[in-house]
């Protein structure tokens, strides 16, 4: 933090000098007995009373870094960012009993520690800071954790760069130097309470995508268990290699796989069947299946958050190197090289193949796939053939969680329930609704050996 008039809180001597050791101790005295930081921008009076008993409850984790005490699972957890380790350590004074402070010195080690102590509640940093400023600095912390918030400390010579950053949408509050210690507590209570905000409404929003998504894939279970079947199964082996893979981000992968059959419930049962198979269709059928894959568009469109999975399923039928001139290779979306990859062993193993005959057919399908999604692909396969055992069952001897392993139908051949389709509680519900005797037995389903 660059030295000034005013710009250190206790620090005595000569502008630009840095405090000889001894001073330490009188330096963190004064903090705590008349302490001064900044004075918000905006001109708020916060209460002296400091943090909430609601925010102090709530959230953080202890851990121990770097010589820092154990800190409170009960806090909230802050980052204070600056380039002086006395300041650093004055703050963590001050602020240790209402929160968890994390310290780091200078913009590098400050996203260091919020890439490996998260979550972060609030990042408080100083302006001048030499390298990254404290403006770069939280532009940073906004790409890497959009949820924390952000505050920016800086002294009058720098308003402009702080308003800017306002402006820009990268801090929440800029605070000036000097000013009272209760004027901080206060800025970081609000900041806390905007925490709380943002994660309860993401929370909440996922929690409405979830209820969405499973309600469609209710619908399409009972509408058409067939493509329902299919799109169970692509999304487990989806997640299966996602993990192979360590990929954090995998949601809109499983999502695309289970909702891009959606657009079935319009197309004919021998349509869908033929479609699964891989059987060439004729021109009016050719048509129908664009025609789904349409309106699977449409839905997904009014739900919010669907973007990458809207995008998914758009680019999964590109081949990997194509030569076209458009999106190809590792320009196209993970998920989309996935599914690619994932929806043609499934139709291969429909036409009979085993799955390792699938993959040797896909692995000389040159440039039509990923060759590092093939790979980890093969090691699966290779895993499976140990993992799991089938085993027949009557239909009273299904539970929840298990996978069915060939197709169920009634005993006039009636396809019920796909292969791969995981078992239900919607399900079992529907099966047991059926007339005693209709259903064909025994049932093979897979289960982990060992189970």
């Amino acid at each position: 933090m660059a030295g000034g008039p005013g710009a250190r809180p206790g620090a005595g001597g000569p502008p630009g000098r840095r405090p000889d050791p001894r001073e330490f101790a009188a330096v963190a005295g004064r903090l705590r007995s008349e302490p001064v930081l900044s004075r918000s921008a905006d001109g708020a009076r916060a209460a002296a009373g400091g943090i909430s008993a609601e925010v102090a409850g709530i959230g953080g984790r202890a851990f121990g870094r770097g010589g820092r005490e154990p800190m409170s699972e009960a806090l909230p957890r802050i980052l204070c960012v600056d380039d002086e380790p006395q300041v650093l350590e004055g703050l963590r004074l001050n602020l240790r009993r209402r929160f968890a402070v994390l310290t780091a010195e200078g913009g590098e080690k400050g996203l260091e520690t919020l890439r490996t102590e998260s979550p972060v509640w609030v990042v408080i940093s100083d302006m001048r800071m030499p390298g990254m400023d404290g403006a770069q600095f939280l532009a940073k912390v906004r790409e890497a954790a959009p949820d924390t918030v952000r505050i920016l400390l800086t002294g009058h010579a720098d308003l402009d760069a702080a308003i800017a950053a306002v402006n820009e949408g990268q801090i929440f509050r800029f605070l000036t130097k000097p000013c009272p210690l209760p004027q901080l507590m206060g800025v970081l209570d609000a900041a806390c309470r905007q925490y709380q905000l943002v994660t309860a409404e993401r929370e909440l929003l996922e929690k409405t995508l979830q209820g969405s998504v499973s309600a469609l894939s209710e619908v399409l279970a009972l509408a058409r268990p067939a493509a329902y079947g299919r799109a169970s199964r692509i999304r487990q082996r989806a997640a299966a290699l996602c993990e192979r893979l360590g990929v954090t981000e995998r949601w809109p992968i499983e999502m695309a796989a289970l909702l891009g059959p959606l657009g079935s419930v319009a197309l004919p049962e021998e349509t869908l069947e033929k479609l699964y198979r891989g059987d060439p269709l004729d021109e009016n059928e050719r048509q129908m299946a664009a025609r789904s894959a349409q309106y699977a568009e449409k839905v997904l469109a009014n739900i919010p958050r669907l973007e990458p999975v809207r995008e998914i399923l758009r680019l999964k039928d590109r081949p990997y190197a194509a030569q076209d001139g458009l999106a190809q290779g590792e320009a196209l979306p993970l998920g989309a090289r996935v599914l690619r990859l994932l929806d043609d062993l499934d139709v291969l193993e429909s036409q009979g193949s085993t799955p390792a005959q699938a993959l040797d057919i896909v692995q000389g399908r040159v440039g039509m796939y990923d060759p590092r999604l093939v790979a980890a692909q093969a090691q699966l396969t290779q895993r499976s053939r140990t993992e799991y055992q089938v085993r027949e069952l009557t239909l009273d001897g299904l539970r929840e969680g298990m996978i069915i392993a060939s197709d169920v139908r009634s005993t006039r051949d009636a396809l019920i329930i796909a292969r791969g389709n995981e078992v239900t509680a919607s399900l079992l519900l529907r099966l047991r609704n059926l007339p005693r005797g209709m259903v064909r037995e025994p049932i093979r389903v897979m289960l982990r050996t060992g189970t």
